[in-house]
């Protein structure tokens, strides 16, 4: 089956980018070089195209209440223009995927979801809210996203959108009527963030997210691959699903329990996800540094100081903010304390290290 293409499509080509498969779409990796564009959004600013995310609004008199029901974290009583992160997870407590959720009126919101997982947190979705009074509204093919991230990220989206964004605190978000040659648009600014650093996401219709990107890369904002979103993300100890999350690693073992809000009324997987919070888990992801230069990659095995298989790296780079060979990786619990010796074999040659802080970068949030 032929890979889908973000409204930004044209855009990446005619930059000559590296275009390769992604969740389903044909995405930019890198225009320049990722070291290039991780160090603009750690030191100025950055501009990606994540048209490629999915977003389902939800509305209806038990909307709230379906919502929390799915989600881990408690949007009970949130007050309007709040995000909130967390999971939505299967009874055994594996995660059907990670998500943002959006505030945007009393039984009104906005879930934004990862793009390898649409259909499938759709139909998950849709399945759940059968016993609700709800209407779920897949809105994916409407939307584009843009993400403006980095120290300067704050006046890039003020130029661009004429607003000021000093009262957008972390994790809220505001809607802007935009005048159009069509007429008026609404779109959603939000400061969230997956790098690490202070950053904006821009939801508007297609046409507008084409015009927001262009207008960003004239004034000189450097555009930026999934590569470096990476290496970002990874540095600053923030999951990726499919790699730190998934079916069969759940929050707690993610060391996410801060998402899971085991004191709400029932949520689906609360239950397990209660006990292994109490009682602790069998695995769990770690931070891991390397002595040497060698790169760990997804798949390579952990090992204890004697040698027998512990785990396995879910990510793993030469981080490029700090110069460190570093991974994060499921490993078994009794091994997970700070400072245990570990390795990991990489191809034939097997590696020392220790356990570490999977924050490998100190983030720099506004």
């Amino acid at each position: 089956m032929e890979n889908k293409k973000t409204c930004l499509y044209e855009k990446h080509v005619a930059l000559g980018a590296l275009v390769s498969p992604f969740g389903g779409f044909d995405m930019p990796i890198q225009y320049n070089d990722i070291v290039t564009e991780h160090n603009a959004v750690r030191q100025a600013v950055g501009v990606f195209d994540v048209s490629h995310m999915g977003e389902v609004a939800v509305t209806g008199n038990d909307a709230e209440k379906f919502v929390n029901y799915i989600f881990t974290n408690d949007i009970k009583g949130a007050p309007l223009g709040k995000i909130y992160y967390g999971m939505m997870c299967l009874e055994t407590g594996g995660v059907v995927d990670d998500l943002l959720v959006y505030k945007r009126g009393e039984n009104n919101f906005f879930l934004v979801i990862n793009a390898g997982n649409i259909d499938k947190d759709v139909a998950w979705i849709l399945k759940q809210a059968e016993a609700f009074d709800v209407f779920v509204d897949h809105q994916s093919d409407y939307y584009g996203e843009i993400a403006v991230q980095g120290p300067e990220a704050e006046a890039a989206v003020e130029e661009i959108l004429n607003i000021s964004c000093k009262e957008l605190e972390f994790y809220t978000f505001k809607t802007l009527e935009i005048s159009t040659a069509d007429g008026k648009e609404t779109i959603i600014v939000s400061r969230t963030g997956y790098t690490g650093e202070d950053g904006f996401e821009i939801y508007a219709s297609h046409s507008l997210t084409n015009s927001y990107w262009d207008k960003l890369v004239d004034a000189g904002v450097q555009p930026c691959g999934l590569g470096c979103r990476d290496t970002l993300r990874f540095e600053v100890g923030l999951p990726l699903y499919g790699d730190e999350l998934s079916e069969e690693i759940t929050p707690i073992m993610a060391s996410l329990g801060i998402f899971v809000k085991t004191d709400k009324e029932a949520f689906i997987g609360k239950s397990v996800l209660a006990e292994q919070k109490a009682n602790g888990v069998s695995k769990k992801i770690v931070g891991i540094e390397l002595a040497d230069k060698a790169i760990p990659r997804h798949g390579y095995n952990v090992l204890n100081a004697e040698g027998e298989v512990i785990g396995e790296v879910t990510t793993g780079y030469n981080s490029i903010s700090t110069g460190k060979s570093v991974c994060m990786a499921l490993i078994d619990s009794q091994y997970a304390k700070l400072d245990t010796p570990v390795q990991v074999q990489i191809r034939k040659k097997v590696f020392p290290g220790k356990v570490v802080k999977k924050q490998f970068y100190k983030k720099s949030y506004k």
